[in-house]
């Protein structure tokens, strides 16, 4: 009996150790799981296209034009379903390379939203702004 009692002492620390690695085991599917979870809550988390327009706007209402111009540019091609948010991003895009001296891509960006909306119009105070207001003029007018 001698014999088998210090065989079970050796094993004794031997199914210990199966137990921790078991629990280790389940911690590590319960990390994964875990993971998984927030990965989706991640993605669902991730902006619409509308959501980046409107972010887009506040950004360039802040003066902040060179994430205005990629969150702009981000809504549009992650595909605004409405083709007036679709003139309003392309406007705000007109509006930043106006007031950056970038007349050619101004011009470019107030016909892709007029090609988008063609009711596509500019409020009058918009309009009467010195630095854009010509440029639209100029687009519209063709």
């Amino acid at each position: 009996m001698r014999p088998f009692a210090i065989a079970l002492l050796l094993l004794l620390p031997l199914l210990t150790g199966c137990e921790a690695v078991k629990k280790s085991m389940n911690d590590i599917s319960d990390s994964l799981d875990f993971d998984k979870s927030r990965a989706k809550t991640q993605e669902s988390a991730l902006p619409t296209a509308e959501q980046r327009l409107k972010s887009g706007i506040a950004q360039y209402e802040e003066g902040n034009y060179n994430l205005a111009q990629r969150t702009l540019q981000g809504a549009l091609a992650e595909g605004l379903a409405s083709r007036t948010d679709q003139a309003r991003a392309y406007k705000h895009l007109a509006f930043i390379y106006c007031v950056t001296d970038r007349v050619a891509q101004c011009r470019q960006e107030f016909s892709n939203a007029i090609a988008a909306d063609p009711k596509f119009n500019l409020t009058p105070a918009e309009a009467g702004h010195p630095t854009w207001g010509p440029v639209f003029r100029s687009v519209r007018g063709r």
